[in-house]
């Protein structure tokens, strides 16, 4: 049975820290690098090939070079700073990053070449969503209304300590036109312990992820996740992902699948769809959005 998750520094290949792809049994449409530049690893090269690439500054400064086109992305101190700005890639495009600190890297399969080009952090509209201790917030850089693509959705949501996100539960494994559009999704993830505690000199910062099966194909996910790993959601139910108290939770999700229509739209799990109500009584967690 394919294994979905993989903790932090688990798939390295060509300097690269972890690298998600096709090469995973089962996994098709999206990929996920990350980077880690040093005095020592002074550059990392995106290959020429049939996919199209994001590139987002976790911590530190970047440059993304091109044959047509240099892009500095100015980047922040952590994902808990706010916002970043980011650099699209098109398929057929080699690159060069250069820069200091770590960057993670969207991919998806796609064919239809796109000049490169600079998002700014300005421009990532951030959204608040759920309410009480399903609030979290969503940075939309790479959604289908912010970022010209042919495939690739991506964005970044971070959860407070003690609260649940990816909630109701929740799939897009099929085509089902207007209603649900078939999706790989990669959850990668970042944790810190909550600012204002006395931290312990033995602190390591968890959280969780839960996957199941919507049909016949089987899938059983509850993954205890730590700071640079990787769940992957092939098809089924996900959700709840949550934060464990004291600690707070950032991931990147990266989804594309196979349909004509780049969207993300949604089923809700029947037993659970009735929480979203809930949101219209409760207010939005006070410590949203962070870097505020």
């Amino acid at each position: 049975m394919t294994t979905w998750h993989y903790p932090a520094n688990s798939t390295p290949r060509d300097n690269w820290v972890d690298v998600i792809d096709h090469s995973i049994p089962g996994w098709k449409h999206t990929g996920l690098r990350i980077g880690n530049l040093t005095p020592s690893q002074v550059q990392l090269q995106l290959p020429s090939d049939d996919v199209e690439r994001i590139v987002i500054p976790l911590a530190g400064r970047f440059q993304v070079a091109t044959a047509s086109a240099t892009l500095p992305l100015a980047g922040r101190p952590s994902v808990w700073s706010g916002p970043t700005d980011i650099a699209y890639v098109g398929p057929h495009t080699p690159a060069t990053v250069t820069g200091s600190g770590r960057f993670a890297v969207a991919e998806a399969h796609a064919t239809q070449d796109r000049p490169p080009r600079l998002v700014p952090a300005s421009s990532t509209p951030i959204e608040l969503r759920g309410a009480g201790n399903v609030s979290r917030e969503v940075r939309n850089f790479g959604t289908p209304g912010n970022l010209d693509a042919q495939s690739i959705i991506a964005c970044e949501v971070l959860t407070p300590s003690g609260n649940w996100s990816s909630y109701p539960p929740h799939k897009h494994d099929r085509e089902l036109a207007g209603v649900e559009t078939e999706l790989e999704e990669i959850y990668y993830f970042e944790m810190r312990t909550r600012p204002g505690a006395v931290i312990p000199e033995r602190s390591a910062p968890i959280g969780y992820q839960r996957v199941s099966s919507s049909d016949n194909r089987p899938i059983d996910v509850l993954a205890e996740v730590h700071d640079g790993d990787s769940v992957l959601v092939p098809f089924g139910w996900h959700g709840p992902t949550m934060a464990a108290p004291g600690y707070d939770m950032y991931y990147l999700n990266v989804m594309a699948g196979p349909g004509r229509d780049r969207a993300w739209r949604i089923t809700d799990h029947p037993d659970h769809a009735w929480v979203r109500d809930l949101w219209e009584i409760e207010d939005v967690d006070p410590r949203l959005p962070f870097g505020s």
